[in-house]
C-alpha cells in the first residue's frame, strides 16, 4: 500500500500572455497527498518577451533551412539565424544572402568542401545554379575582371576566430587556380601565390 503522504512532483511549462508581452514559466509542481490535497507550484525559469519583439515562425522554410536567406518568408533577425544554425548543423557552413555570402567558422577541417574536384564544379559555373562557395564569390569576381578588363575587389569581414584567413587562402588558391598553371622554379602559380 502507498504512503499518501509521500510528495510527487512533475515539471512543465506554463504560458501566459497580456496585450503586451507573453512569459513561458519552466515550473516544478509539487503535490502533496493530504486529506486537503495541497498543491505547490515553483517557478524554475521565467522568459518573458514582449510582444513587438516576438516574429513569426516561417512555416514554409524547408527542414535543412534555404540557401539563399532573400528565400525566407521572413527576413528577420531570430529567421536569420535558425536558418544559419540548420544549415551550420548539417555541415553547410555556407548561405547567401543575395549576392553576399556568409560563413560559419566550422572549427574543424571539412577538405572535402576546397578540393580540386570542387574547383572543377565550381570554375565557370553561374552565380547561384550550384551551392554557396567561398569559391562561387571568387569565380564571379575573376569572371567580372576578365570581362570588364577592371580590377575586382572582395571583402571579407568578421569578429576574431571567425576564419578570415582560412577563407582569404581559399579565395587565393581558387583564384591562382583559375589564373593559370604555369610554373617557375618548379612552382605552380598557386603554389607562389600560397607561400606569400
Amino acid at each position: 500500500m502507498s504512503d499518501p503522504y509521500i510528495d510527487r512532483s512533475q515539471t512543465g511549462y506554463v504560458f501566459t500572455s497580456s496585450n503586451t508581452a507573453i512569459s513561458w514559466l519552466s515550473v516544478k509542481q509539487i503535490m502533496r497527498a493530504t486529506s486537503w490535497n495541497h498543491t505547490e507550484i515553483l517557478a524554475i525559469h521565467e522568459v518573458v518577451a514582449k510582444l513587438s519583439n516576438v516574429y513569426p515562425e516561417d512555416m514554409e522554410a524547408p527542414a535543412g533551412g534555404v540557401d539563399d536567406m532573400t528565400k525566407l518568408s521572413y527576413l528577420h533577425e531570430p529567421g536569420v539565424l535558425q536558418n544559419l544554425r540548420t544549415r551550420y548543423e548539417l555541415n553547410e557552413i555556407y548561405t547567401y544572402t543575395g549576392n553576399i555570402l556568409i560563413a560559419i567558422n566550422p572549427f574543424q577541417k571539412l577538405p572535402h568542401l576546397y578540393d580540386k574536384h570542387m574547383m572543377e564544379e565550381y570554375k565557370g559555373a553561374p552565380f547561384g545554379e550550384l551551392s554557396p562557395h567561398v569559391f562561387a564569390v571568387a569565380d564571379v569576381s575573376y569572371r567580372a575582371m576578365i570581362k570588364e578588363g577592371k580590377s575586382n575587389s572582395i571583402l571579407v569581414s568578421g569578429e576574431s576566430g571567425a576564419g578570415k584567413t582560412e577563407t582569404t587562402k581559399m579565395l587565393m588558391r581558387y583564384l591562382a587556380y583559375l589564373g593559370g598553371r604555369k610554373a617557375t622554379e618548379g612552382r605552380t602559380v598557386e603554389q607562389q601565390v600560397l607561400e606569400v
